[in-house]
């Protein structure tokens, strides 16, 4: 009952500040206000809020909580596990033997990498010319800022 009291008192509120939002000619914000004014008072009209009072006051809600809670955890947990693995175990063994594994020393911290036949982008020496005009703009630029 108290609560269904408060929630019309705050729709009656948040409306009045409507109204005098929309009187200072801005009627978004005005019907934004109202919008969210209303929303307490339809929770009331359609037993929500009857719901959750009789809801927070029942020991085996809460409990129904905390079975949902215990589920989320473990199912959160399973997840984590699985991403760190690598994926499902019909996915680990369609990795397995799709690509034959690479051995790798004992001592060694990464895979060692062959001869590479990747070709480099960049040129093995770049020109000497086009750094000293890059840097010639750029004393042009901090002597005409002062600097």
């Amino acid at each position: 009952m108290i609560a269904e009291t408060v929630c019309s008192a705050v729709a009656a509120a948040g409306l009045g500040i409507a109204v005098v939002t929309a009187y200072r000619k801005r009627f978004l914000a005005a019907t934004r206000i109202a919008a969210y004014s209303l929303v307490p008072l339809g929770l009331v009209m359609t037993g929500v809020v009857d719901w959750l009072a009789d809801t927070a006051f029942s020991p085996t809600a809460w409990a129904g909580f905390g079975v949902l809670g215990v589920s989320w955890l473990l199912f959160s947990t399973t997840r984590a596990v699985e991403r760190r693995r690598g994926g499902t175990r019909k996915e680990r063994k369609e990795a397995r033997t799709a690509a034959p594994s690479e051995a790798v020393a004992p001592a060694a911290s990464g895979p060692s990498l062959g001869p590479g036949s990747r070709q480099s982008t960049r040129p093995a020496t770049a020109p000497k010319a086009q750094a000293a005009e890059d840097f010639s703009d750029i004393e042009a630029i901090l002597k005409k800022h002062g600097i």
